[in-house]
């Protein structure tokens, strides 16, 4: 009688993809290690300025314009104020700012993208369509329109900036939608007779997360600037709310008598900026299996 030996699988390797080598992948990306510092720097001043004691609008002109020292590190305004802590407090509206503009940018956009990379036919032509208008004008400009008809206010200028930024969400989600709708998995799916809904939601949608990630992380960032820039002309913030992009408007004529005014709001601008993109660049260099590297 033969003997049929059946030779036993080889035991499955750990996953290469686990945190240890996540973490990794990333610590050795020097960029995306000081862009998650500052961002968590930035998180933290945030905090602290919803808990501090201290009123950021609160005047004192006996302290006007006084260089950076020991009372008042980063010195104070025209109107006394320290700006220090208009900084600080700053740091919290410019974290709802980034989080709810770029929400909504997410959402509207993730939705129209699903829409017409999946549906396709008329509906993918017509919002690709409308997505091509909006991107056919600048970003600023089209902000600028939104919020000259709503009006002035930080909540319109954050409305503005989540509008503006949807086409850039849309086109992303379609592409990733029309890449995934492809797979076979989908395709089995189909033929199991799962609904739409279900097939969106279980299958099409978390396979697009790793660039909405990214693009979100990037989307904060921009969505800080441009409602900065907003605020400098009037259009966001309205004083004596201590926004940064309000502070620098504020400051303009003082820009040679006290020129603390303008250069510490506008570090706060950049450093923030700059610790997103390169927390964005770094997760995309982490998530993107092109671009992944062997540990």
């Amino acid at each position: 009688m033969a003997i049929t030996i059946v030779p036993q699988a080889p035991s499955p390797e750990p996953p290469a993809d686990d945190w240890r080598v996540w973490a990794r992948r990333f610590l050795r990306n020097r960029s995306s290690v000081w862009g998650a510092v500052i961002v968590l720097v930035f998180l933290l001043v945030a905090v602290i300025g919803q808990i501090m004691p201290y009123d950021p609008t609160s005047q004192n002109l006996e302290e006007r314009l006084l260089s950076p020292r020991m009372t008042h590190v980063l010195g104070t305004d025209d109107l006394g104020r320290d700006i220090g802590l208009r900084i600080v407090a700053g740091a919290w509206i410019s974290l709802q700012v980034g989080l709810i503009s770029v929400g909504i940018a997410l959402v509207l956009g993730t939705a129209l993208g699903t829409l017409a990379g999946y549906a396709g036919k008329w509906a993918d032509e017509a919002i690709m369509r409308g997505v091509d208008l909006m991107m056919a004008f600048p970003g600023i400009l089209l902000a600028i329109l939104i919020v000259a008809v709503m009006g002035p206010s930080l909540t319109n200028a954050m409305i503005a900036i989540g509008l503006v930024n949807v086409p850039v969400y849309a086109r992303l989600v379609r592409a990733s939608v029309l890449g995934v709708t492809s797979q076979e998995f989908v395709e089995a799916a189909h033929a199991s007779g799962a609904s739409h809904g279900a097939i969106i939601f279980r299958h099409v949608l978390p396979n697009c997360l790793t660039p909405l990630m990214v693009q979100a992380t990037l989307g904060i960032a921009t969505a800080i600037l441009e409602t900065a820039g907003l605020s400098f002309l009037g259009l966001g913030a309205q004083p004596p709310t201590p926004e940064w992009g309000t502070m620098l408007n504020s400051a303009r004529a003082f820009i040679r008598s006290a020129p603390w005014i303008v250069t510490f709001p506008g570090l706060a601008i950049m450093m923030v900026v700059l610790g997103f993109n390169l927390l964005g660049d770094g997760l995309r260099d982490l998530l993107d299996p092109k671009t992944k590297r062997q540990v």
